[in-house]
């Protein structure tokens, strides 16, 4: 199991995370576009958001992971076969897309997106090892977690960060007020 925050980083790291209700696709979307707009505005913003694929938008099972620096896309769920109503993740595939966070770290960045604190990083895996990397690299992470994972990302960040409601002047409010490069950016 993974440790949490209090253990690889000092204090006044920031964080924030989205809180969002289970499969709630459009924060996903939301988050995508956030990240998308602030690079096109010359944030150096690296990580991963979900992309979903055009006929599953309402499900996860077609969702795949694109890095925000190279535009590569990650499989994240399991072919389960064409009998198959459910999909299942693949620690695998998440893994592989994982890179994402430790280059960031490696070459630093103004912002660092994970596309979602969820079942696999409650348990320690998916991408908290990565996660705590960014924190204690001391850069701005913002991701999304579900409400049944609440409690975990509390324990997971030692009670630091923002929570914050799924609306675009939120999220843009919060990097205003806490990554540093943006009054570098166009505005």
């Amino acid at each position: 199991m993974s440790a949490n925050l209090a253990s690889v980083s000092p204090s006044g790291v920031t964080i924030a995370a989205i809180v969002h209700s289970h499969g709630a696709v459009e924060d996903s979307e939301l988050l995508a576009r956030f990240a998308d707009d602030w690079l096109a505005r010359g944030l150096v913003v690296r990580g991963l958001v979900d992309v979903l694929a055009g006929d599953n938008k309402g499900s996860a099972c077609g969702a795949a992971l694109r890095d925000l620096e190279t535009g590569a896309h990650h499989v994240i769920f399991q072919d389960l076969g064409p009998g198959s109503s459910g999909c299942r993740i693949d620690p695998a595939g998440v893994a592989t897309a994982s890179v994402a966070l430790r280059r960031a770290v490696e070459t630093g960045a103004d912002l660092v997106i994970a596309n979602r604190f969820g079942k696999l990083e409650a348990g320690g895996g998916g991408l908290a090892d990565d996660m705590l990397a960014v924190m204690a690299a001391g850069i701005p992470l913002l991701t999304l977690i579900g409400e049944p994972w609440l409690e975990h990302w509390r324990t997971f960040t030692g009670g630091a960060g923002e929570l914050l409601a799924p609306r675009r002047a939120d999220l843009d409010a919060w990097a205003l007020r806490h990554v540093r490069s943006v009054a570098h950016v166009g505005v």
